[in-house]
């Protein structure tokens, strides 16, 4: 059986918090499910960004049934017993509503900037996967005791106790990471893969359907039969001819104009009216199963067309 489809607004132009309130206020009001924040504190790539954590308690506090969400948080910026501690806190304030997602961290000019070591992938990679470890036992409700290779618990439990565990979200691209999500993962939001050299790879093939199968396939493997939410942020493009559309993305990402009719089979890419997009979105969530897309504030109001054409199907 088919789920049911949820959409987000990626909050990345936000700058103050009228932005903020006016931002999250206007995307309950359009039928989106989640406002998310990313977690950077330097301004390239994607502008400055409000401490997510803060931000998303004041988001709260204005709304009354939109999620609230991270995407993501870099696990090395935080010790998994102070975000565990934040994150039942603000689902606490919130009634309910937050969403954890977390991540291994991958900019390597914020690492530096900081003053913080950039470690080698599998380093921050084996971090993640303990910290996710930590995090599950503690948002459980659990006592929590702890020996691993980079963090030791000793008899620990989170305050305030959520009523159920706040759901935990990890974006994903490399194999490794895959797998982790999987296992651990409510929600996994499927990515081209992070570089050694800090950044995230613009290669064409990382968005071809064979490489979102691909990675899809590793993570239901090693989610062994549990039910996980596919996510993906996409970029939609919108005009009355799709194949124009696309030609428009290619040229602007560099791929050039020959590259159109792969950016048509593109899973993270979704061009033409609001109607082919949506039937874009049905055919795709039947070939890869995803059903939770995340957009960018900067077209949300362009995009909101097309979720009552999906959410009405599903009696929403």
């Amino acid at each position: 059986m088919n789920k049911d489809f949820r959409f987000g607004v990626v909050g990345e132009s936000i700058r103050s918090g009228a932005e903020l309130t006016a931002t999250a206020r206007r995307a309950e009001d359009l039928g989106y499910d989640t406002l998310v924040l990313r977690d950077h504190f330097v301004a390239e790539p994607f502008g400055d960004q409000l401490a997510p954590m803060v931000a998303l308690a004041s988001a709260a506090a204005v709304t009354s049934t939109l999620r609230l969400g991270t995407m993501v948080l870099a696990n090395d910026y935080r010790h998994p017993v102070i975000l565990a501690k934040e994150a039942a806190t603000l689902d606490h304030l919130s009634g309910g509503r937050f969403e954890l997602g977390v991540g291994a961290g991958w900019l390597r000019d914020e690492y530096e900037a900081a003053g913080m070591p950039f470690d080698e992938a599998g380093t921050r990679v084996g971090r993640l996967e303990e910290s996710l470890e930590i995090l599950r036992s503690l948002l459980d409700g659990r006592t929590t005791t702890f020996a691993g290779d980079h963090y030791r618990i000793d008899g620990l439990t989170a305050f305030p106790s959520p009523g159920r565990r706040p759901p935990l979200a990890v974006g994903a691209g490399s194999r490794r990471m895959l797998g982790i999500a999987g296992r651990h993962a409510d929600t996994v939001g499927v990515l081209p893969r992070a570089l050694p050299e800090g950044a995230i790879s613009e290669e064409v093939t990382e968005r071809l359907p064979e490489s979102i199968a691909r990675k899809v396939g590793q993570v239901r493997e090693a989610a062994g039969g549990r039910d996980v939410e596919l996510s993906m942020m996409v970029t939609p493009t919108f005009g009355p001819d799709p194949r124009r559309a696309a030609a428009r993305v290619a040229v602007l990402r560099g791929w050039g104009t020959s590259a159109a009719g792969l950016v048509l089979d593109m899973p993270s890419q979704f061009v033409g009216p609001p109607e082919h997009i949506a039937e874009q979105m049905l055919t795709r969530r039947d070939r890869y199963g995803f059903t939770y897309y995340q957009v960018s504030d900067a077209v949300m109001d362009e995009f909101a067309a097309v979720i009552p054409l999906l959410c009405d199907r599903a009696g929403r």
